[in-house]
């Protein structure tokens, strides 16, 4: 398989398991770790090309071994993601892969989504993987890839924003999303499904991993 992305960023949240997003770690051509990531990858005896952040999770010891690729930066008004993230747009990577990015805090895991529009507007392709599912954003008309029974929920993070779309088992017809919940568990009829936005919008998608199969 050949990967979509230039560079896989790595966050300190829950590592993945499942296949996929370790095929892609593996298979990276360039890897930025937040520095609180660095002990499970590791573990996993891979090593970042790359390492960012304010260094407040890195050991002494990984801080020696890992001189050459450190890059410290200590504003306190971004997370370790976006700093790692700002570092990749700077070496001029233009399709990303973040893995690691939820589990185990809550409010990380919604801070880290949140940002995926803000990230979206510097790179060709962004996207967050998990064990679970993927995360696209979308700041214009798009249509994705699907397979039927996919469970996929839509996000809008502009309320005033209308949303349509088509190839999706419950259709939403020129709605405004005033709630996380409203746009969140629905499915893919076929093998791709369009959301047509107005101007301004910021919209997140997640399609599962899982697939629901008709009863018999």
């Amino acid at each position: 398989m050949t990967t979509p992305y230039d560079c896989v960023i790595v966050a300190n949240g829950e590592f993945p398991h499942s296949p996929l997003p370790l095929k892609f770690l593996h298979d990276a051509s360039t890897i930025i770790a937040c520095d609180g990531a660095v002990n499970v990858l590791k573990v996993h005896q891979i090593t970042p090309n790359a390492i960012v952040g304010d260094l407040d999770s890195l050991t002494s010891d990984f801080c020696s071994q890992y001189m050459d690729r450190i890059h410290v930066i200590e504003d306190q008004e971004e997370n370790d993601l976006t700093k790692a993230v700002h570092y990749a747009h700077s070496l001029g990577i233009k399709n990303i892969l973040i893995l690691a990015a939820t589990g185990l805090r809550e409010d990380h895991t919604i801070g880290n989504i949140s940002l995926l529009t803000e990230y979206a507007q510097l790179f060709e392709h962004v996207e967050m993987l998990s064990d679970f599912g993927l995360f696209t954003p979308l700041l214009h008309t798009s249509t994705l890839s699907s397979i039927a029974g996919q469970q996929i929920s839509i996000f809008s993070l502009n309320n005033d924003s209308e949303i349509t779309t088509d190839g999706l088992r419950w259709p939403i017809t020129h709605r405004k999303l005033t709630s996380w919940w409203q746009g969140s568990l629905n499915e893919a009829t076929g093998t791709e499904f369009t959301i047509t936005m107005s101007p301004s919008s910021r919209v997140i998608i997640y399609r599962s991993n899982e697939i629901k199969h008709p009863q018999k």
